[in-house]
């Protein structure tokens, strides 16, 4: 999905004048490899996630799940709901190791799948997971400290992160589009923190968005966190049943 509006927050370039990627394609094996080669340990993985009301279907993702990922396609009912939320809502401007999740705005055009992926990988007990030295390590240490204007720029000047993107977006199942292409498939991340907060983390929106709290032996695939979650997300957006979901959790080798 192309990022929202062209200037939704204020100091945000104009779309024409943004990086685009290739969008990335919803495919655990190739989400997966893009996350190894940026430096998460190979003790995670991506899967499938089949059914959020079937427990038996839940049951083959091995727990706990540390972060949730939704691919949806943008209805008029979803960008109602969002448009509605976030008109309550200060613009984000949290920044250093204080701050309960490591936000990132999307400037880059057809970026969503990869920004999914970011927040997934750098909150949460998967941050511990990430190699020294790594290209996610260094967005995480030059990110951090920065407001989210600053930290988007970061992405977009990071020529591993860019290199690594594009190399697993070219190798999908299907023929990628254009990086300039108008796609309307969007990413949503959830994430529990050490805290027990479960977020929401899409960068189209003002900011981070805290749905509720969980107990310890809740992940983000609990009940709990389901209902508070991608279910209450559905709600919002008029339940259109055309999504996706995979989660990162450990890896069955």
């Amino acid at each position: 999905m192309a990022s929202n509006e062209d200037d939704p927050h204020g100091g945000v370039p104009a779309a024409s004048d943004r990086p685009a990627f290739i969008p990335l394609e919803a495919n655990p094996e190739l989400m997966t490899s893009l996350l190894h080669k940026l430096g998460l340990s190979n003790s995670l993985q991506i899967h499938d996630v089949y059914s959020l009301t079937d427990p038996d279907m839940l049951a083959f993702i091995p727990r706990p799940a540390l972060a949730l990922l939704m691919v949806f396609p943008v209805s008029a009912s979803y960008e109602s709901a969002r448009l509605a939320e976030d008109s309550l809502l200060e613009d984000y401007a949290g920044k250093g190791p204080q701050e309960p999740v490591l936000w990132f705005r999307q400037t880059i055009r057809n970026a969503c799948g990869l920004m999914g992926l970011l927040h997934a990988a750098v909150n949460g007990p998967a941050r511990q997971l990430v190699e020294g030295g790594s290209t996610l390590d260094n967005i995480i240490k030059d990110a951090t400290p920065l407001d989210p204007i600053a930290r988007a720029r970061v992405l977009e000047t990071s020529a591993d992160l860019a290199n690594a993107h594009k190399s697993a977006a070219t190798q999908g199942d299907t023929m990628a589009p254009a990086a300039t292409d108008d796609v309307d498939l969007h990413y949503v991340c959830f994430v529990k923190t050490e805290d027990g907060g479960l977020w929401e983390l899409d960068g189209s929106r003002k900011g981070p968005l805290k749905r509720g709290q969980l107990e310890k032996d809740e992940d983000v695939l609990s009940q709990t966190a389901l209902t508070l979650g991608p279910l209450k997300f559905l709600e919002r957006g008029g339940g259109d049943l055309r999504f996706s979901c995979v989660a990162l959790a450990s890896s069955f080798d």
